[in-house]
């Protein structure tokens, strides 16, 4: 069941409406019975896996907390290893692991390859329910938190449907004591949530889906298409995957909001970021913040010798990247930002020498923009690799970009492409003014909520907004579609 669909708005209407009837103690049995619901409307048998992962965590973190002795303990955390990290790679990594070992045989001539025609379908947000439920049985492991007694209560932590398939990853310690809140029916929380749905909505069909159009014609037949086309084609991705996913983000945490849970900011505008370091304090939040608690700091952190910390950062970001996806694209884009970040340190007092002899500090608006466009374009190239379908794709659109570059200026030219995008002349403007209207939402929710800023100004610049958004969702979106988010192949 999809968020831009209609089947989850006559969803979610009917779950809010019984939500608000229902004595408090009985409301995790709806919410849990919904989102088990929410997940089988995708494929039926497939919850069988989360209730699963579910019964294991629960009785290896109840044991867990019986037992004082961290060797028990640890052996008791290894099951939940076992079974959440198993499942997950059987079902995502075994046709890639079967692949790449079958191209080391061959490279030595070894006569018995492994099969490689698996006919497994990916479990919808496998990663994410997966991760979020791993994060719970480590920190009782760690003794950060008690195991939850309630089973019900736990069962639906691990399933929450608003971010069940694509997060946010929501920590126990955050989620599982609002579901013990009773939590009145109160319309501001309520329209709080409807905007924050709204500007999801705007995100996902205006931008997302008809930016799509342009990309998939260009990434999809990259060989028929040089220069400015696959050029544009980039940075329209870094756009689509942006309002796919914080459009996700956004519904989601709104929908939750609506039922009086508050769910984790997942992005604070990614692409007004000053480095690749702070990009990542800002895009998937949630997803960061877990490989730096559940990977970088138990390899070392930044408390080892520099050479070491700069291993355990890029085996990180590898590792992250190898979660987005088993494919060897994911690896290389992962690889490239955790360069990024070794390069940016060691560079670290070059560029500052260099700020001090140009005098850029004392200029407060120069310095800051230049870090931002460096910043997009290092985080816009390495998205190539994100988004081709193959490695000869990526290599291939980088060896094109610049072609023809000097008729980018050329009106004629630029005309001739934007009349060549794969959508019409119209739909073109349509994407101009909707990524417009997202940059104003952006900048001005970089430090915070751009609903906060809001309720500072005056009512009917507002509502004006609201709106707007409401005007060009109904008039500018892609309704025929029904194109599923980005991330939930994750």
């Amino acid at each position: 069941m999809l968020f831009n669909s209609f089947e989850f708005i006559l969803f979610f209407l009917i779950v809010i409406s019984i939500y608000f009837i229902l004595p408090y103690r009985l409301r995790w049995v709806l919410l849990l019975a919904s989102s088990y619901y929410f997940y089988m409307a995708w494929k039926p048998e497939y919850v069988l896996l989360i209730i699963f992962s579910t019964i294991v965590d629960y009785l290896v973190s109840r044991r867990m907390g019986q037992v004082k002795e961290k060797k028990k303990r640890k052996k008791y955390l290894f099951i939940s290893l076992l079974t959440n990290l198993g499942l997950l790679i059987f079902f995502k990594y075994a046709f890639f692991i079967s692949e790449s070992l079958n191209g080391v045989f061959s490279t030595f001539n070894i006569t018995y390859p492994l099969p490689t025609n698996f006919s497994i379908i990916l479990p919808m947000g496998i990663s994410f329910y997966t991760f979020q439920t791993l994060s719970y049985t480590i920190d009782v492991y760690r003794g950060k938190i008690k195991p939850e007694k309630h089973f019900g209560v736990f069962a639906l932590y691990v399933s929450f449907f608003p971010q069940l398939v694509a997060g946010p990853i929501e920590r126990s310690d955050r989620l599982i004591p609002q579901f013990y809140k009773k939590h009145k029916f109160d319309l501001k929380r309520i329209g709080d949530g409807l905007k924050l749905m709204l500007v999801g909505f705007f995100k996902k069909l205006v931008i997302a889906d008809r930016v799509a159009m342009v990309v998939n014609h260009i990434y999809n037949q990259p060989s028929e298409f040089e220069g400015l086309y696959l050029v544009i084609a980039t940075l329209l991705f870094g756009f689509q995957i942006l309002c796919d996913f914080s459009g996700y983000s956004d519904i989601a945490i709104g929908t939750a909001k609506v039922l009086g849970i508050d769910l984790m900011t997942n992005f604070k505008s990614p692409y007004f970021a000053t480095s690749i370091k702070d990009f990542w304090k800002r895009w998937h939040i949630s997803l960061s913040t877990w490989f730096k608690d559940y990977v970088y700091i138990p390899l070392g952190g930044n408390r080892v010798k520099l050479p070491r910390m700069y291993f355990n950062l890029f085996v990180t970001f590898l590792i992250s990247g190898l979660w987005h996806g088993a494919n060897w694209n994911f690896v290389i884009w992962g690889g490239l930002h955790g360069c990024y970040q070794i390069i940016g340190n060691i560079t670290k007092p070059i560029k500052d020498k260099i700020i001090n002899l140009l005098k850029l500090n004392r200029l407060p608006f120069i310095l800051p923009f230049i870090q931002r466009v460096v910043t997009f374009a290092l985080v816009t190239f390495a998205w190539i690799f994100f988004r081709a379908n193959t490695f000869e794709d990526a290599r291939y659109i980088i060896s094109h970009l610049l072609v023809d570059i000097e008729l980018w200026l050329n009106s004629g030219y630029v005309y001739d492409v934007g009349i060549d995008l794969g959508v019409t002349l119209t739909e073109v403007v349509m994407i101009i003014l909707s990524i417009m209207v997202l940059l104003m939402i952006e900048w001005f929710g970089r430090k915070e909520s751009i609903h906060l800023r809001l309720l500072r100004t005056h009512f009917i610049i507002r509502w004006a907004f609201y709106y707007l958004l409401i005007i060009m969702v109904f008039t500018m979106g892609v309704f025929y579609d029904g194109s599923e988010f980005i991330y939930f192949q994750f």
